[in-house]
């Protein structure tokens, strides 16, 4: 019988009471659990061991910039980010633009964390085991390979290219919050950063071609203060 070993988490918080909490609890249930103080000594534990996730509390420059480094490792972890309310309309979008593949603000349920960090993991996994040519969610389907093909309900539904790239991109990180700087990067270049405009109207432009309601989306959700992120209807949990 085959033992699936367990998630090894590096939680880096400089709290010591709620670090000593988040130990306890994660290392009770299903995840083998590294802890330290330091985000400087979070990066050099992460060079010379091999975690599948790292729970990072953003606040301040250093360590936003160890975000960044982090996600630079080979190969690299997961990463979920601690945020304070205070700062949610600035922090969450720097530690996701900083590489972090979700957040989650204090104070937060336990519950919570936890669904966050297996949505993580799942998605990770997911990428690791396949590039799959053909992409789905709920009654939606892309052809990767094809690229001009998407249906809907057996039925083919025209895209122009940036069209077909937006959604391809959000397809693929799908559950992931993604900033609106993130998406234009990624799909038109770094030179429309600031684009947040042009960006809106090619949501509206998807959301009338695949959704059953545009006013009220199924599939490409907007997030407050941050950009979008896609959704399978399908899926309890938006962020899994």
């Amino acid at each position: 019988m085959i033992v699936s070993q367990p998630s090894r988490v590096l939680i880096v918080e400089d709290d010591p009471s709620l670090r000593k909490v988040l130990y306890n609890s994660l290392n009770a249930g299903e995840f083998a659990v590294d802890e330290t103080h330091s985000s400087e000594e979070a990066l050099h534990m992460a060079q010379h061991a091999s975690f599948d996730l790292v729970l990072l509390d953003i606040e301040g420059p250093a360590l936003v910039e160890n975000c960044r480094r982090l996600r630079d490792l080979s190969p690299t972890p997961g990463i979920v980010a601690i945020v304070k309310v205070r700062d949610l309309q600035g922090a969450e979008v720097q530690a996701l633009e900083a590489g972090a593949d979700d957040y989650v603000t204090k104070p937060f349920w336990l519950h919570d964390l936890v669904a966050r960090l297996r949505g993580v993991l799942r998605r990770r996994s997911a990428l690791r085991e396949t590039e799959q040519p053909v992409l789905q969610a709920g009654s939606l389907a892309i052809d990767l390979r094809r690229r001009l093909i998407l249906w809907r309900s057996g039925t083919e539904v025209r895209l122009s290219p940036k069209q077909f790239d937006l959604l391809a991109f959000m397809m693929q990180n799908q559950g992931v919050p993604l900033t609106r700087a993130q998406l234009l990067r990624s799909v038109w270049g770094p030179e429309y950063c600031d684009e947040a405009e042009y960006l809106r109207a090619y949501i509206c432009a998807l959301r009338k071609k695949i959704e059953v309601n545009p006013a009220a989306p199924e599939y490409i959700l907007t997030e407050p203060w941050i950009g979008y992120r896609f959704c399978n209807p399908g899926n309890q949990q938006n962020w899994g």
